[in-house]
């Protein structure tokens, strides 16, 4: 059975850093969604099976980067420059895709638990 196991999340003031992990029992093509309350989940980065791609929101770009370590089955999301619209549940997710970076919430197969970010006015 596939697990995803998120950490990282947190209370953070605006314009503060943080780095969410999410280790997966294999190696996929791993993603990371948000959402908050009342909103539907959102694209947020990720990153192709080689580790080699990768694929930004728009609301992130320039400040968000997703990165794997492959020895490791860990995809990270360092998160910069962080605003209170970034308040979300972070979920990281995983597909068994060999190509481009995924950016379809229904392409991926697996699901972490999920982990808070708050960002503070």
């Amino acid at each position: 059975q596939v697990q995803l196991v998120e950490s990282g999340g947190g209370l953070v003031q605006r314009g503060g850093s943080l780095r969410l992990s999410c280790a997966a029992s294999e190696h996929y093509a791993m993603g990371w969604f948000r959402q908050a309350p009342g909103k539907e989940r959102e694209f947020v980065a990720s990153i192709a099976y080689s580790g080699s791609l990768t694929r930004y929101g728009d609301s992130v770009k320039g400040r968000f980067t997703i990165s794997m370590d492959n020895a490791k089955n860990t995809v990270y999301l360092q998160m910069n420059s962080l605003k209170p619209e970034d308040t979300a549940i972070y979920y990281c997710a995983a597909t068994q895709n060999y190509g481009l970076p995924i950016i379809e919430r229904e392409r991926y197969h697996y699901w972490g638990q999920g982990t808070q970010v708050t960002v503070s006015a």
